[in-house]
């Protein structure tokens, strides 16, 4: 049934997109504003825009269309599996595999392979849709990942991530020569303004902030590793990009320049370190480089750029 409002006098002149983020605190200003475009919303049995000033005594009609979550499924997919206990399992993600289920990628994740692997022994409090996932990495990101067995010890891992006391290195092969030796990126990060599949830096985003040492030169590459000090959404792959030094096979934030053929960004997670929820003990653990990023740096050694 769809919800039915009337404008009280305190909301007059109000934008309809804001007044229903106000009336309804659990709908996001972004998702309405998707269901008045989708003609979901009616004003005195019209289709307005977000934008439309409303008036006392407006009758506002909202139809929230039900979500329809498709069953996630164990997959016996080959997963690497680095370390495993009765509280965490970390894997090695190879370049191509999303980590969750999520539109248009319904089977094939991480999630999947998981779910096969450990059965019911992952964490609930990210929904049926993420058990056990506490935190990601992109898709065509390799490296190491940490998935959760039990509530409890997903609730301490997400307490370290949110605290910044995980360590997180990653390998990456980044356009043009970096000259400094070392160097800090410190630039907060958001939903891109105009397109928002992409995240950008912003002025009121979220604070963020990527370590970057050099390893190698190659004149027209550079090979560096980075140290999250946060852990935004791409964040490696843009502060990168504002320095003028986007990751190499970056089809999303670099230059369509695709001589190595290689499927997405060179970015590879190969530590990361952590408080197990248990012992209490500081564990840290390595990811093995993928053969295709092997090749290149051997490649770009030997001066066949």
């Amino acid at each position: 049934m769809p919800d039915v409002f009337v404008v009280s006098e305190e909301y007059d002149g109000e934008r309809l997109d804001k007044y229903l983020s106000l009336v309804n605190e659990t709908l996001s200003r972004s998702f309405l504003q998707k269901l008045i475009k989708d003609g979901e919303v009616l004003v005195n049995g019209r289709v307005p825009k977000a934008s439309l000033k409303l008036s006392e005594n407006d009758s506002i009609c909202l139809n929230v269309p039900q979500t329809i979550v498709p069953d996630i499924l164990p997959e016996p997919i080959d997963i690497d599996i680095i370390y495993e206990d009765d509280d965490v399992i970390l894997v090695n993600k190879p370049k191509g595999m999303v980590v969750h289920p999520g539109a248009g990628h319904f089977s094939g994740t991480l999630v999947n392979a998981l779910m096969y692997h450990c059965g019911s022994s992952l964490s609930g409090i990210n929904g049926i849709a993420r058990p056990g996932i506490v935190h990601r990495i992109d898709k065509d990101t390799t490296g190491i990942i940490i998935a959760c067995k039990n509530d409890r010890s997903h609730r301490l891992i997400a307490q370290q991530l949110k605290d910044h006391t995980v360590t997180r290195r990653y390998y990456a092969i980044c356009h043009g020569n970096i000259k400094e030796d070392e160097l800090t990126i410190d630039a907060p990060l958001g939903r891109h303004p105009v397109d928002r599949k992409k995240v950008a830096i912003v002025r009121d985003g979220r604070n963020a902030v990527t370590h970057v040492k050099v390893l190698e030169r190659y004149g027209s590459y550079t090979f560096i590793e980075c140290r999250l000090e946060t852990g935004r959404m791409h964040q490696i792959r843009v502060h990168l990009a504002s320095k003028g030094h986007p990751l190499l096979g970056d089809e999303v934030y670099g230059p369509a320049d695709n001589r190595y053929r290689i499927t997405g960004q060179t970015l590879h997670a190969y530590v990361l370190g952590f408080i197990h929820p248990t012992t209490g003990e500081y564990m840290e653990f390595q990811a093995e480089l993928p053969g295709y990023f092997r090749a290149l740096l051997e490649r770009f050694r030997q001066g066949k750029l």
